[in-house]
């Protein structure tokens, strides 16, 4: 499933290996525009122009001879990496990091990081805001009392409410800031999502479907699931707007309304946009669940027997293009489906046991380390899909097809356009022992999410579903290691039935 809370949490890094040399035309100043040079990442195909102050990658240096003001501008900081004087920055509030703005040309580059307002807006507004084209805008605007000359120093760089546009500082290299806003603004690549190798299927029966796909844990795109849908013909921004524009849904930390989350998506230009990607959408909008119906291969959805005291399982979820989720593995060993209303999203998935590049977990699953973005992953660590032992499965899922992502798979999910989709985890016969064996580690209540009751969650699940089933349990199990053995008897059949059969040692 995309963008639901895996197991254990998640941690975004921006490793050192990732900040690679990226020449780039020097810009020097708001002149060399008309002069017709190039700003810095013309070269990396840009959806976008700069908006930060011109930051340029520290490969340049090479070529111009001059000094990096960034280091004469941090003082006595600068032997600090520039993420972790980004990080004490993000210490300050609202008012002290405009300030620090003032105090050298470095400082003021550094406090203009749109990605420090995005968290100062988040952390006290919470959801309470129009978005007004930037985060540092949307915060001043949202504080309008500050804009008031006795609330700032005479010479903040916010004292004109107006006055929102960072200037372009001459002669700043970073590779940590100007990954940042090249993430914010590399265009979408045709080699990212021209490779396209999932099984697509229609006209596929329940039986089939179970046998060739669900047991085998396999993907599979199905092109014919959801044809009678309302949504599909139903949901635009109009018809979503006049339903629920007023209604409150999750997107990332906050709580936003469908119409302010609009007018941010519009015109989001971020390297990690917020996602909407609520829960409760059909508690809180029942003709939103009205609107679709469970296709028919994912109706055996044991969890139910829980009631409400089921983890969460159905999502709403409607972003901007470059928003998504980056590598998780579905909660609590779940198989989903995800389908797509509107627009299209590039899908990569790894089979269990084959961790993605760039994707770092803890041996106990608890914590995964990613990059920072989605963008980020596919610029730096994409080109490794195409070597090495395990080849990901791929495709594009376009409006009105389902993909079928089984349990344990590693999966990346990028949206192409503006789409809105709806996905739900569910369990099934064919996936019920591997949830109860999850359910029951020794750490399930680190690992467990979607319920207030962690702890209790395997006890309640499985009384209640032998109640309902009794025997049935057992019978999976016998099942489940005959198979077992078949296989293990099938692969030795192959080894001895003639041919070259040598043991390799040290292989």
């Amino acid at each position: 499933m995309e963008g639901k809370r895996k197991r254990g949490g998640k941690k975004k890094t921006r490793k050192k290996k990732d900040a690679k040399v990226r020449v780039a035309a020097p810009h020097s100043s708001d002149e060399s525009e008309d002069r017709g040079v190039e700003s810095p990442g013309v070269e990396f195909g840009l959806a976008f122009a700069s908006r930060h102050c011109a930051v340029q990658p520290l490969g340049n240096l090479l070529f111009t001879g001059k000094q990096n003001i960034r280091d004469p501008g941090l003082g006595s900081l600068q032997r600090l990496s520039d993420e972790i004087v980004s990080d004490i920055l993000a210490l300050l509030d609202a008012k002290d990091l405009a300030r620090s703005g003032v105090s050298s040309k470095a400082f003021y580059v550094f406090s203009h990081q749109e990605a420090l307002w995005r968290n100062l807006v988040l952390a006290e507004l919470k959801g309470g805001f129009l978005f007004q084209g930037s985060w540092r805008k949307t915060y001043v605007s949202a504080r309008s009392a500050w804009t008031k000359e006795e609330d700032f120093s005479s010479r903040s760089a916010c004292t004109k409410k107006e006055d929102f546009s960072p200037v372009k500082v001459e002669d700043f290299y970073s590779d940590y800031l100007f990954q940042s806003w090249l993430c914010a603004s590399v265009e979408i690549k045709d080699e990212w999502i021209s490779r396209d190798n999932i099984e697509r299927r229609s006209h596929l029966s329940v039986d089939d479907f179970v046998r060739d796909f669900e047991r085998l844990n396999k993907p599979v795109l199905l092109t014919d699931a959801i044809n009678n849908w309302p949504a599909l013909k139903r949901w635009n921004q109009d018809y979503l707007l006049d339903l629920c524009g007023d209604v409150d849904f999750a997107a990332g930390p906050a709580d936003m309304t469908l119409s302010n989350y609009f007018v941010y998506a519009k015109s989001v230009k971020e390297e990690r946009p917020l996602y909407l990607f609520d829960p409760k959408f059909g508690e809180k909008v029942p003709q939103l669940a009205a609107d679709y119906e469970v296709p028919v291969y994912f109706r055996e959805d044991l969890f139910s027997i829980l009631g409400k005291e089921r983890p969460d399982y159905r999502w709403l979820i409607l972003g901007p293009a470059r928003s998504g989720s980056s590598f998780h593995i579905d909660p609590n060993s779940t198989s989903a489906w995800n389908a797509v209303v509107k627009g299209s999203k590039k899908w990569i998935l790894y089979p269990p046991g084959a961790v993605p590049p760039g994707v770092h977990p803890s041996p106990d699953g608890v914590d995964v380390a990613t990059p920072v973005s989605i963008t980020e992953w596919f610029m730096n660590f994409y080109h490794e899909t195409k070597r090495g032992k395990h080849k990901p499965v791929e495709c594009v899922c376009k409006a009105g097809e389902v993909v079928f992502i089984p349990n344990g798979w590693w999966h990346i999910v990028i949206n192409l356009e503006d789409s809105i989709a709806i996905t739900q985890n569910y369990v099934s016969r064919s996936n019920i022992l591997n949830v109860l064996d999850f359910l029951n580690k020794p750490n399930s209540q680190d690992l467990v999410s979607g319920t207030k009751d962690r702890v209790n969650l395997y006890d309640k699940f499985k009384s209640r579903y032998e109640e309902l089933h009794p025997g049935s349990l057992e019978q999976l199990r016998n099942e489940k290691r005959a198979q077992e053995s078949q296989k293990k008897r099938s692969v030795w059949e192959s080894v001895t039935s003639g041919g070259d059969f040598r043991f390799n040692f040290g292989s």
